[in-house]
């Protein structure tokens, strides 16, 4: 039975793709530091779920712990590693900075040092489009330049990328990067938009619309992210072997970035209406500048994963936000 180690299995992706791999017949260990950036008990129920599998097993501490780490990928022997922990947000990076040193910075070479040392066929790292930074041209493309990141979060995972990019010359890991675009859908986490402003319209409380209202996001739910990473753990980067002209496969390493998002750009003013439509009431709207580290915009062109998996994300706005929603009501029980 193929193992795969995944981190972060009680945050919101990880969790669901746990599921999507044990439901095909893969052995999982998990690795989550349970930390209190929001609710505890929410994770905890998701490793809850996950715990009823007989092939999924956790480990239950910090990236930053090396000793536990390596130990912990020793003893699993996994066959890939999928790196999905992190301190997440961008407008939290505001508040604590060093969080996003210790965990995604020394936390990341952790598990790459561990990678190395078990020798595995593949290492994939979450990375974020926020990497794209004040870049204009959109789509974004794996190929385009991204150096321009206007928030800690993101500089952090550009350097992420940079450092697997070195591992995997240095020491001939295969390694793949994905950047995630703006992921929602149920167990989401609760200091996202979907849950913030549902639970607020729910309330009948007003909800804060940052930069007026005139912003743009690529809304990827959450089951086409995870179906996106299970076949790209097939696709094992190889040097000198591009799919296309396109391709962000590196020319000295088997390493490459993918792009994992839906492929359209939706007003944040639809987004709204489409979590209204689905609780049957109307939000008041608290208009507000931009946050600091916020980017106007968001577009994948997620060309390149279609081109190694065959796949493109495809669940429709109003679709996925109707299926949070009874998500949503159904465990908060409103």
């Amino acid at each position: 039975m193929r193992c795969i180690y995944v981190t972060g299995t009680a945050g919101f992706i990880g969790f669901h793709l746990a599921e999507r791999l044990l439901a095909e017949g893969f052995r999982v260990h998990g690795f989550d530091g349970m930390t209190p950036y929001y609710d505890v008990d929410l994770k905890r129920n998701r490793h809850a779920i996950l715990r009823r599998h007989p092939n999924f097993s956790a480990t239950e501490a910090m990236l930053e712990d090396e000793a536990v780490l390596m130990a912990d990928i020793a003893d699993v022997g996994p066959e890939m590693i999928v790196h999905l922990a992190a301190q997440a947000g961008v407008r939290y990076s505001l508040e604590a900075p060093r969080s996003y040193l210790s965990a995604n910075i020394d936390g990341t070479f952790n598990v790459m040092e561990a990678a190395r040392i078990a020798k595995v066929k593949h290492l994939l790292i979450a990375s974020t489009s926020s990497v794209y930074g004040a870049n204009t041209q959109m789509p974004y493309r794996e190929i385009d330049k991204a150096d321009s990141q206007v928030s800690l979060y993101a500089a952090t995972k550009k350097a992420s990328e940079a450092m697997s990019h070195a591992y995997a010359d240095l020491h001939a890991i295969p390694t793949t990067c994905f950047r995630f675009f703006t992921v929602y859908g149920p167990w989401g986490r609760p200091d996202m938009a979907p849950i913030k402003f549902t639970r607020a319209i729910l309330a009948g409380e007003p909800i804060d619309v940052y930069g007026h209202g005139q912003m743009f996001r690529d809304f990827t739910y959450v089951t086409d992210l995870v179906r996106g990473i299970r076949l790209l753990l097939d696709q094992v980067p190889e040097r000198g072997k591009p799919v296309s002209e396109a391709d962000s496969l590196s020319p000295v390493a088997p390493w490459r970035v993918v792009n994992i998002g839906n492929g359209e750009k939706v007003a944040l003013g639809d987004f709204i209406a489409a979590i209204e439509e689905a609780c049957g009431v109307t939000a008041i709207r608290n208009y507000m500048e931009m946050q600091k580290g916020d980017v106007r915009a968001t577009w994948a062109d997620n060309r390149l994963l279609q081109q190694l998996t065959g796949y493109r994300p495809q669940t429709a706005l109003r679709t996925g936000i109707a299926q949070f929603v009874t998500w949503y009501r159904s465990y908060y029980g409103i």
